[in-house]
């Protein structure tokens, strides 16, 4: 069913007021416009009742702008070197853009899903994930479910850099890594932020998604760099970077149902490797009748192998996004730290003789640019 015009406006407005109010300053002004505008608003109903994202309007725009860098838009657009800041005459040109090509946007909108290939959320994952490997005192298997292109697959090939707040800098990570990531790193009181290796030693990849994405066909990576907000191009080229590199270590990706198709990815891992599961906003794009599922299917893989479970989840102005649920795996008796905030949550759950074991880790920014440190130790 499609989307009615009214929530789509709805959809814009929050958008424009809420998640891009202070990321960026480009959406945030487009959508604030679009909202108000049935025509460039009626684009967005193009896409069903659940895909109706306002940020999937903004990336067909933004992939019908990079094949046409010349257009007097494109200067509003730092992704193609714009230097711009929205102004008087943005929304206008944008508005005749988008309608002048309003079939081309429609088909982008009904055919496409946006696509969050964040990169830097590895820095996030990363500490979770050493943590659990050191346990297992030996090589891990890594699944991700809700893999998109798999970029974060490549995880232990990245170097990374954590800012503390008081100055000093910790380095984890192969020292000559063509994926740098940077995070600024607090520490809260009473917790200690581990020691992390410089080598994680990661024998299978796999990924599972409903569309997985292959980022070495070039259609397929352009719109994974549409989907990134056109005034944050230093994503796009970290992006573009992390998908070079992954030619170096192809990951296996599947496509199938994160439920339904779970153990069938689970058994790409081999047995011998202790399985370390981890997402990236799943349980939010999950209806909520399904996480429990999604849970359930986790200890029952865990049942004939090690396993863990590390997840990062997502607060959102919808009251629906997923984090409700996992922070009641990883800290049943802990006051929400992040719910009202809209940062992302990260923790890991183990599972023993069928029941899942949480603890909560740390909470960051979505895009994974800063974290804060909550536990004792990785897990």
């Amino acid at each position: 069913m499609a989307s009615s015009l009214d929530t789509a406006r709805e959809r814009l407005r929050r958008f424009a007021e809420h998640e891009a109010a202070d990321a960026s300053p480009l959406y945030s002004h487009l959508a604030a416009e679009a909202a108000t505008d049935d025509e460039v608003a009626g684009l967005l109903t193009a896409a069903s009742g659940d895909d109706a994202d306002p940020a999937l309007l903004l990336a067909a725009a933004h992939r019908l702008v990079q094949a046409e860098p010349i257009h007097p838009l494109s200067r509003y657009y730092p992704s193609l070197g714009g230097l711009d800041g929205p102004d008087s005459q943005t929304w206008p040109l944008f508005r005749d853009f988008v309608l002048e090509r309003a079939d081309r946007v429609r088909e982008l909108v009904s055919t496409r899903a946006t696509r969050t290939d964040e990169v830097r959320r590895a820095a996030v994952l990363y500490p979770a994930v050493a943590g659990v490997a050191k346990r297992a005192r030996g090589p891990v298997g890594l699944l991700e479910v809700g893999c998109g292109a798999g970029l974060l697959l490549g995880m232990d090939t990245f170097s990374y850099r954590y800012q503390r707040d008081g100055g000093e800098q910790l380095v984890a990570g192969p020292a000559k890594a063509v994926v740098g990531l940077h995070c600024s790193l607090a520490v809260a009181d009473g917790a200690v932020f581990p020691a992390l290796p410089k080598k994680l030693a990661v024998k299978a990849r796999v990924g599972l998604d409903r569309h997985p994405v292959d980022a070495a066909d070039e259609d397929e990576l352009a719109w994974l760099e549409a989907c990134v907000w056109a005034d944050q191009p230093d994503r796009i080229r970290l992006l573009r970077t992390a998908a070079g590199a992954q030619r170096r270590w192809q990951p296996e990706l599947l496509a199938g149902d994160a439920v339904g198709d779970l153990a069938t990815a689970a058994g790409r891992v081999p047995d011998e490797l202790p399985l370390v599961v981890f997402t990236d906003g799943v349980l939010g794009s999950l209806p909520a009748e399904r996480r429990e599922d999604f849970v359930a299917a986790l200890g029952e893989i865990a049942v004939h192998r090690p396993l863990s479970w590390v997840a990062v989840e997502y607060s959102g102005d919808s009251g629906d996004s997923g984090l409700a649920a996992w922070l009641n795996l990883v800290a049943p008796d802990a006051a929400a730290p992040a719910a009202a905030t809209g940062q992302a949550v990260l923790g890991v759950v183990a599972f023993e003789d069928g029941r899942a074991r949480g603890e909560l880790l740390a909470s960051a920014e979505p895009q994974g640019q800063r974290m804060t440190w909550l536990a004792g130790s990785a897990g």
